[in-house]
């Protein structure tokens, strides 16, 4: 074989090895690139997946809250008739119209029970809880600390949400308060 022969076979198998090297660098980028593009796919697919689940959360919230609004304007009725119904009334004609009032009261409260809506309505002796009531006075009283003594009005909540906490009165010992007042007293 002449010498110009296998330069030339020679240089044609460099050729050959540096197509082959650049098609097998083509080949990585193009699994990369697929590599990439596939995550990118996942992520896509992912992240509209969650937008979906949350559009469909909130529109089950929407839908489960609707009466929020509505029930928070009726509360001061149902207090109203909370109160008339606590108090004896004064004359039979008056009874009488508290018989049709009671009716009337149970059928709001089982409409709202049947929408979600469930009353707090603390006894006098619970301890108080800052999670579904409000302490709007302070009564001092020997004893335990931090008990309900009396309650304005009832709370309410829809589905687990705070719709109005509890107002009531909660207890104060006496005995802590004397002790500081004195204890200052003394100290200066």
């Amino acid at each position: 074989m002449p010498k110009e022969n296998k330069e030339q076979i020679k240089e044609e198998k460099n050729k050959d090895k540096k197509k082959i090297q650049e098609l097998e660098e083509q080949l990585e980028k193009a699994k990369a690139d697929v590599e990439h593009w596939k995550n990118e796919y996942y992520r896509a697919y992912a992240d509209t997946k969650n937008l979906r689940n949350n559009l469909e959360k909130e529109q089950s919230d929407i839908r489960k809250y609707r009466a929020m609004g509505f029930i928070e304007e009726l509360l001061p009725v149902l207090d109203s008739f909370h109160v008339v119904l606590e108090n004896e009334p004064p004359s039979e004609e008056v009874k009488n119209y508290l018989v049709g009032f009671q009716f009337i009261y149970r059928n709001m409260v089982t409409a709202l029970e049947n929408e979600g809506v469930k009353e707090i309505a603390p006894k006098v002796g619970d301890k108080f809880s800052d999670k579904n009531m409000d302490a709007v006075d302070v009564t001092e009283q020997e004893g335990e600390e931090n008990l309900v003594t009396k309650v304005y009005a009832k709370g309410y909540e829809l589905h687990g949400r705070l719709i109005r906490p509890a107002r009531v009165s909660v207890s104060k010992n006496k005995k802590e308060e004397k002790e500081t007042k004195e204890g200052v007293k003394g100290d200066a």
